[in-house]
């Protein structure tokens, strides 16, 4: 066995056997012109809505050695987060996207990368490393892609052949040259399930989203000023903080495993919160519900207006 395919497997087995990682690739670090252009394009099209600091660092997302100069590759893991639950479908019941269930998991998956970095500082002293759980600028689905983990699905998330799409991912960027791992086949096909049951039509084509018309977009990141009209309040279905229809309907989604993380399993109260709960709770009860949870980043007044607008989407 090459010293680079050694160094790269003992990565690997440390990662899956000890860190928990479910899936993990390599590739190299080299320049995203084809990707980088199409996140250019998306962003200069306005589909990224409010949020602008996707449109800073452009040069970085093109190519990871403007973040680390000596960058040779890029290690991309994924963690599972699928629990064996199902949403209610009590129409007065307020759903949560399921990523957000358990405990958030921007508290858990940057100290695991912390830890596969000092773990190849023992194997090769000299290394550089950078890490990023969807905090930096750096197109993390696309090198999931680029490392061999999946394919980019028509509703422009990863698709693992193991776990279909409930994954979160992590980006380590290396100095190290390791062994690359092969990319996968698109396997899609001719499947429009996605593009088919999205309710506000954000998937307007194949692999493309307008995050405007997105429900996880306008649940989450549109300021809770901003009240929700009627016509969307009814097209959310129930959604009140992010949505998992195109994944509920993705066939690749048959491959779903439970978890083994049990940090992502439901708190108490999620499944069952109701729309008139939320729509009512104070700012004090929403802390301490949803202490820890992706939730929070909504705001408890960003949630009730989400509610208020699912009161009035009944209505209709």
């Amino acid at each position: 066995m090459s010293e680079q395919r050694e160094l790269t497997e003992k990565i690997r087995r440390h990662a899956i056997v000890e860190l928990g990682f479910d899936l993990i690739g390599f590739a190299p670090a080299e320049r995203m012109d084809l990707e980088g252009a199409r996140y250019e394009d998306w962003i200069r099209d306005g589909l990224h809505g409010s949020m602008g600091w996707m449109e800073r660092n452009i040069d970085r997302r093109y190519d990871v050695r403007e973040i680390l100069p000596s960058a040779r590759s890029v290690i991309v893991v994924a963690r599972n987060y699928y629990t064996p639950h199902a949403h209610s479908d009590d129409p007065d019941h307020a759903r949560i996207s399921r990523y957000a269930w358990g405990r958030d998991y921007h508290n858990i998956l940057p100290n695991r990368l912390k830890a596969l970095h000092r773990h190849i500082l023992t194997l090769a002293p000299e290394a550089e490393s950078r890490w990023y759980v969807d905090t930096g600028p750096v197109l993390e689905k696309s090198w999931a892609v680029r490392a061999g983990l999946g394919w980019m699905g028509k509703h422009s998330n990863v698709i693992t052949r193991r776990m279909g799409s409930w994954v979160f991912l992590g980006v380590l960027i290396s100095s190290l040259d390791l062994e690359h791992t092969p990319s996968i086949p698109d396997f899609c096909g001719t499947c429009t399930r996605c593009i088919d049951a999205c309710p506000t039509d954000a998937i307007f084509a194949p692999y493309q989203v307008d995050g405007t018309r997105c429900i996880s977009y306008i649940t989450i990141e549109e300021k809770p000023k901003d009240e929700l009209s009627d016509e969307m309040g009814k097209a959310m279905e129930g959604w009140a903080f992010g949505c998992d229809i195109c994944q509920d309907v993705c066939p690749w989604n048959r491959f779903q495993q439970p978890t083994t993380e049990s940090s992502f399993e439901p708190r108490p109260g999620v499944l069952g919160l109701t729309i008139e709960q939320l729509r009512t709770m104070p700012d004090e009860e929403f802390q301490e519900r949803f202490q820890g949870s992706p939730v929070r980043r909504a705001t408890a007044e960003g949630m009730r207006r989400n509610a208020r607008g699912l009161e009035r989407g009944k209505e209709r």
